[in-house]
């Protein structure tokens, strides 16, 4: 009899970790699911997969998925939904980073944004308890490993600019640069507040396709919005080029008074800016880590 970790070498897979792991050892059923999987080069299935893969009954489908997921080949990502965990990448292959693509099977259309998506970039240090997953669908909060999903219902013109990254070999979808900073500035609250929205456009700022940041704005259609932006790519000293800039103003254009921060009066707050006709209602120390960021990183570049 063949045993597994040979029956992965003789179907063309490099796997002589698995010996290593005898608690990921398979039954010759638990050994079908997985091998079917790998050689399709799937990442995601469906307890109903499992019942086809077989051809067995729920509940023998049932039983083989338990087992699997008690000795480490499969997640759960939601209800009937699992990951594969790629043997070659061992028993600590669901590490923190790979929680998102857990998430990621919990709905759709979706993408992974906010604060999340600029902790995935490193335009943040902070990391947090919490998976921002957008979607136009209404569904309910829900808890992964040991994060909470948060689900954010977008008004349609914001749901865009995202895209599959690869993260471990799963295709996860995220906010690109350009649409986590907007995001984050738009919504600071999902990103840890104003200063760590500033923060975050800030270190992004030598990375920014402007044009596109500017081609964001057009399409979200808020006047505040750009001046918010605007105002904090100045605050940061980003390098905006010059046409882009005068977009920016342009896109700012003229209405109703637009805050930064909150509306209820803060004692030494910055005040009103006229170039951005936009009143800063945040202090200089709640901006500090925040502040000439983008020039800084212009100045470190070229020493």
């Amino acid at each position: 009899m063949i045993g597994v970790a040979e029956t992965y070498i003789i179907r063309g897979f490099v796997l002589e970790t698995i010996m290593e792991f005898a608690t990921r050892s398979l039954s010759q059923q638990e050994s079908r699911v997985v091998l079917a999987l790998a050689e399709q080069r799937r990442r995601a299935v469906g307890r109903e997969d499992v019942i086809h893969l077989l051809g067995a009954n729920p509940k023998a489908a049932d039983h083989v998925i338990h087992s699997l997921r008690r000795k480490g080949w499969l997640e759960r990502a939601s209800w009937g939904k699992y990951l594969l965990i790629p043997p070659e990448r061992g028993p600590e292959a669901l590490g923190e980073t790979n929680l998102l693509a857990l998430a990621s099977r919990i709905v759709e259309p979706y993408y992974i944004g906010y604060g999340t998506a600029a902790a995935h970039y490193g335009l943040t240090t902070q990391h947090r308890g919490v998976i921002w997953l957008v979607t136009p669908v209404h569904v309910r909060d829900r808890r992964v490993g040991d994060s909470e999903v948060k689900i954010v219902n977008p008004v349609p013109r914001k749901f865009f600019g995202f895209g599959p990254v690869d993260i471990l070999g799963y295709p996860v979808i995220l906010s690109d640069r350009e649409k986590t900073a907007l995001d984050c500035i738009d919504r600071p609250d999902l990103a840890g507040g104003v200063g760590e929205a500033a923060y975050i456009l800030a270190t992004a700022s030598r990375r920014l396709d402007w044009g596109k940041a500017a081609s964001y704005l057009e399409r979200i259609g808020s006047n505040a919005l750009a001046r918010r932006f605007g105002w904090l790519a100045d605050h940061a000293g980003a390098d905006v080029p010059p046409a882009e800039r005068e977009r920016l103003l342009r896109l700012a254009g003229r209405g109703n008074k637009a805050f930064l921060g909150p509306r209820d009066e803060v004692k030494g707050a910055i005040g009103y800016n006229r170039t951005w006709r936009l009143f800063v209602n945040v202090t200089r120390e709640d901006l500090n880590d925040s502040a000439g960021l983008g020039r800084l990183q212009t100045v470190q570049r070229e020493t």
